[in-house]
């Protein structure tokens, strides 16, 4: 196997890199990032199951690769917490980091640990099993189906941006009590995208403040007039959450739905299309997207890596002496194929036992996970309902995924069909 650190040319890591003695590879410019698992593949052998990495700037950090090692990272805040101000790296980072929305500390619930965590937890967990899960799937339907009216009468459609990423932004904009169809809605869209894939054209800081400004806006709204919404109920909630905090928690709440459901919605669309397995059952097939939905999950994960956790003290993992302050990147899809659970290479798609929604107190809160499998089965299903004899416009090579080493979902997903009657 080839040495991961020489896997791009030219990115050897620089002498005096802190990483430097451990053969850290860069996860930033990756020329692998349409085949990440080889990145992971590569990574395992050469370091096991916890390997030196680099992020942007060549900021090092680990990267957790195995399912055993991801669940004790997650389960035990006591060793690798939360709240990213214990870094010991801040003094190298830039105030333009392009990661800078991910590990900036903000007073989120992302950030938050112990009984604060909890505080802020149950408003949102209390908040979202009041959402009708029946309601919402005949919400999600009304929405397909007006997305698909667009270009049913087309016989073509590039779903990725027409359905998969329009349809779940609609129904948790609907969720938090904002105007559908607005242009500060698509603005919204475009910015939570920019943020989370940091393309090199775009400014992801600068896209993270314009999400922030509109939801500010938002709960100055409902603050004002409250309605039967998410966001209405948190800030009526006796835990009396400041109007900051329930801005932050609720760009939280808003980028969890919408960039993972949307990957999840078309890589499971991809699947369905492209594997002979599903091919015979395709149209309207119901037990087949479930299958697709739950494959995905294990292998084409929407959330591949996330930063982070941060050591509370020094510590051993996987035999890797962790400092104080070292920054953990979570491998969600290289724990899920990790060999040492399937060790046959056969991932058993048939269980829900992935770690796609994390583990541990800051999991996905229930009932979010739910709540996105409503969104993205009625999306699937509706869609394969409306337009039974779809197919791939393009041969299943020519796809190719957004080149993040974070988010796995594909650039486009251009279809044909027989046009519907107008």
């Amino acid at each position: 196997m080839t040495d991961p650190a020489a896997l791009v040319e030219g990115q050897v890591p620089p002498p005096g890199c802190p990483a430097h003695a451990g053969g850290a590879v860069r996860l930033s410019g990756l020329e692998y990032q349409q085949t990440p698992s080889q990145l992971y593949r590569a990574l395992r052998k050469e370091h096991g199951a916890v390997a030196p990495i680099m992020l942007d700037g060549d900021i090092p950090a680990w990267l957790v690769l195995g399912y055993s090692e991801v669940s004790y990272v997650t389960g035990h805040d006591e060793l690798f917490a939360r709240d990213s101000r214990r870094w010991n790296q801040w003094p190298n980072i830039p105030a333009d980091w392009p990661l800078m929305p991910f590990v900036g500390y903000q007073p989120s619930l992302l950030f938050t640990e112990g009984a604060e965590h909890q505080r802020r937890a149950g408003v949102i967990t209390e908040a979202l099993e009041a959402v009708d899960q029946f309601e919402l799937a005949h919400t999600c339907r009304e929405i397909a189906e007006g997305l698909i009216d667009e270009f049913a009468g087309s016989g073509e459609a590039e779903l990725m941006a027409a359905f998969a990423h329009a349809l779940p932004m609609r129904a948790v904009v609907q969720l938090c009590g904002m105007p559908l169809g607005g242009v500060d809605t698509e603005d919204l869209v475009r910015d939570l995208r920019i943020s989370l894939d940091a393309p090199e054209d775009d400014d992801p800081v600068a896209a993270y403040l314009r999400v922030q400004a509109r939801i500010e806006q938002l709960v100055k709204e409902k603050r004002s007039t409250p309605g039967t919404d998410v966001t209405s109920r948190m800030l009526a909630h006796p835990a009396g959450l400041t109007d900051e905090e329930v801005v932050q928690d609720l760009i939280t709440l808003i980028a969890a739905a919408q960039q993972p459901t949307a990957n999840w919605i078309c890589n499971s669309l991809r699947l369905l299309l492209t594997d002979d397995r599903f091919a015979l059952n395709v149209s309207g097939g119901r037990l087949s997207v479930g299958q697709a939905l739950n494959e995905v999950l294990w292998l084409d994960t929407p959330t591949q890596n996330f930063v982070g956790r941060w050591a509370v003290r020094d510590t051993q993992l996987a035999g890797r002496h962790i400092k104080t302050g070292d920054c953990l990147v979570l491998g969600f899809a290289a724990a899920n194929t990790d060999p040492q659970i399937w060790p046959e290479g056969h991932v058993g798609a048939e269980n829900s036992a992935h770690l796609s929604f994390s583990n541990g107190e800051h999991r996905c809160l229930y009932p979010g996970p739910l709540l996105a499998d409503v969104i993205a089965r009625t999306a699937v299903e509706t869609l394969l309902e409306r337009l039974p004899d779809v197919v791939l416009a393009v041969e299943p090579h020519e796809l190719t995924w957004r080149p993040s080493i974070w988010m796995r979902g594909l650039t486009a997903l251009p279809v044909r069909f027989t046009p519907a009657v107008q």
